[in-house]
């Protein structure tokens, strides 16, 4: 290897490693500060900024606090509720439809289809006013069963996964079950719906993280907030017209994040097959 070969060759690595350290940094800053922020007092916060390190690393009064005064017990409660109900009902009518999209050829299959795009493209805070007023109408507003009718109903990137899945399946399978005398139902439930483990895993983890995540709309829609208080509205207990307290925040970030950590770490194996091999599949 001559000299001005060997000198491109160490810049390119050094390149490489230096932007993969520096992008990492990044990354890992926020969740550093946040803990940090977490184990301060509230002396400690006014007084320093948010990288310096906290006199007592084992504070936990902050998390305590977190804990009691944002009501997070009653928040992680509502939210599994949510969670169960919402992916069950996203996943079944989901691959439901899906499977009456991309097996039966009617009259209208491409203009539905055409529809869900349509509606995939429209943002969503463009149609709040004629969606609450429909919620209101059906006197869904602040009830936990009208938030998981509200949040099912709005999954159109799960179907079109569905639909991806289901087309790469051979119709064979479906035609063998019908000929040893399986119905339809059958054909859907014992034969295609065990196959789509992977779709089901992906279209799992995006609706999930979106659904733990929202905001806006449990908000909006669940107003008793001592009652159907959730994950994400819990947090903004600390905040108010005088200063927010980051400190107690953090802490409630850092609790929020836990769950979602322990099962990544408990199904990281199924979550990358499931995204691998049912977001895209020959």
């Amino acid at each position: 290897m001559t000299f001005k070969r060997r000198f491109f060759y160490i810049l390119r690595t050094f390149i490489k490693y230096s932007s993969l350290i520096i992008i990492t940094f990044i990354s890992v800053l926020p969740t550093v500060s946040t803990v940090i922020t977490a184990l301060k007092t509230k002396e400690e916060y006014a007084s320093t900024n948010v990288m310096t390190p906290p006199g007592n690393w084992l504070n936990i009064s902050n998390f305590i606090t977190a804990w009691k005064d944002a009501n997070m017990g009653l928040a992680f409660r509502n939210t599994l509720i949510i969670l169960v109900f919402v992916l069950f009902g996203s996943i079944m009518f989901g691959s439901m439809l899906a499977y009456i999209l991309s097996r039966f050829k009617f009259r209208g299959n491409g203009f539905i289809r055409n529809l869900f795009l349509f509606a995939a493209l429209i943002p969503g805070i463009a149609t709040q006013v004629t969606v609450y007023q429909i919620m209101h109408a059906l006197n869904l507003i602040n009830t936990l069963h009208g938030y998981i009718i509200l949040m099912m109903g709005t999954d159109v990137i799960s179907i079109y996964i569905f639909i991806q899945f289901f087309e790469n399946i051979p119709v064979s399978l479906d035609e063998s079950a019908i000929i040893d005398g399986c119905t339809y139902y059958g054909v859907f439930f014992k034969i295609l719906f065990p196959l789509l483990k992977p779709a089901i895993i992906t279209c799992m983890i995006l609706k999930g993280v979106s659904t733990y995540n929202e905001y806006y709309m449990s908000n909006l829609y669940l107003q008793n907030k001592s009652l159907y208080v959730t994950v994400s509205t819990s947090l903004y207990t600390f905040t108010g017209p005088y200063g927010n307290q980051y400190n107690y925040i953090c802490a409630g970030v850092i609790i929020t994040m836990l769950p979602a950590l322990i099962i990544f770490i408990l199904c990281q194996k199924q979550i990358y097959n499931g995204l691998t091999q049912g977001a895209v599949k020959e």
